[in-house]
């Protein structure tokens, strides 16, 4: 008896540990002070001396059930950048610049040319974000995970001065809300959504003409990473007064936690279109229109609030970066909460 006839093939993960390290490379920055392979990786702090006070923030999470769809399309090239983009966008929340992400895979065995897959997209999200992937663990556990299957999560450390920190807490009333266009339901639902839709290969690969596109690859699309438009808002000189990262739990969960007491975010649901991913999915699943602005992002994936004045420059700088954005609605006096008119 050996380990490889126990279920755990070492030789596999020398192979995988291989295979990633021309993605790895793409993610480099000029902090980090170690290889891969190493039992630890090290990121310089230097360059952030000048900061007045230096402050870490964190955040971690993982891709969730919708791993489901990349098993049964086989598709594992993407999976990565929703990894990456649910850690690094609670960090750019918070005003925080992402340094480094770290990955962890868990699988029924290892293949190597699959590991390395689900890694370019760890890679590309980190690409996105300018975040180094300075390390990582493919971990295979044979009887936990079924052969063909796996998961996955990863954390992200960022840096931000602690006087441009994003807490909500000075928002006011006549305050402008900005919601950034998400790509589509990103990595929250999926439990629900695979109750509504048959998670087999025919469903997800018919085409839709609402959708332009088949029902998987609308489902599976990646989730947006949203670091440069916020730093380009922040470049434009503007001052984000509250970010809201809208994740699970939608619009009635994720706005009030950026709301300080005392004030309200009143948005319109008819100003902005609604992707028509969320509405086949309300149609087909009979979801109240309640429930859906409280389980999905409706198509915005980020909220930002700023001072009436500096409306114009927000919209500017996030166009600049790529992203579409909206006037969604303004700050309120009342109780804290979301009013979605």
């Amino acid at each position: 008896m050996d380990y490889k006839k126990a279920g755990v093939d070492i030789e596999a993960g020398y192979k995988s540990v291989e295979l990633m390290k021309e993605h790895i490379k793409k993610t480099m920055r000029s902090e980090v002070l170690t290889n891969i392979g190493g039992f630890s990786g090290a990121f310089s702090m230097e360059k952030f001396k000048d900061m007045e006070k230096p402050t870490l923030v964190s955040g971690t999470d993982g891709v969730g059930t919708k791993l489901k769809l990349a098993f049964i399309l086989d598709k594992h090239d993407t999976v990565g950048i929703d990894c990456v983009a649910m850690c690094v966008n609670d960090i750019a929340c918070a005003g925080g610049e992402p340094l480094f992400f770290l990955d962890y895979i868990a699988c029924g065995k290892n293949y190597p040319e699959k590991i390395a897959q689900i890694v370019s997209g760890v890679a590309e999200g980190c690409v996105q974000s300018d975040a180094a992937l300075i390390g990582g663990e493919t971990a295979e556990m044979p009887g936990f995970y079924p052969v063909d299957e796996y998961d996955l999560a990863g954390f992200a450390v960022g840096v931000v001065d602690e006087k441009d920190l994003i807490t909500g807490k000075d928002l006011k009333e006549k305050d402008v809300l900005i919601g950034i266009a998400s790509s589509g339901v990103h990595s929250n639902g999926f439990s629900l959504v695979r109750k509504v839709f048959s998670m087999d290969e025919k469903t997800l690969n018919t085409y839709h003409e609402e959708l332009g596109k088949t029902l998987g690859e609308a489902l599976i699309a990646p989730t947006k990473i949203y670091v440069k438009a916020l730093r380009s808002i922040k470049e434009a000189g503007v001052r984000v007064k509250g970010c809201s990262h809208i994740t699970g739990g939608g619009f009635y969960e994720n706005v009030p936690r950026m709301l300080p007491e005392g004030v309200r975010a009143v948005i319109r649901k008819d100003s902005y279109e609604v992707p028509a991913i969320f509405k086949m999915l309300a149609r087909e699943g009979q979801i109240e229109e309640q429930m859906m602005y409280n389980t999905y992002n409706m198509g915005i994936g980020m909220v930002v609030a700023v001072d009436p004045t500096d409306v114009d420059k927000t919209m500017k700088a996030i166009e600049a970066a790529g992203e579409t954005a909206y006037v969604i609605g303004e700050i309120e006096n009342g109780e804290k909460g979301v009013t979605l008119c």
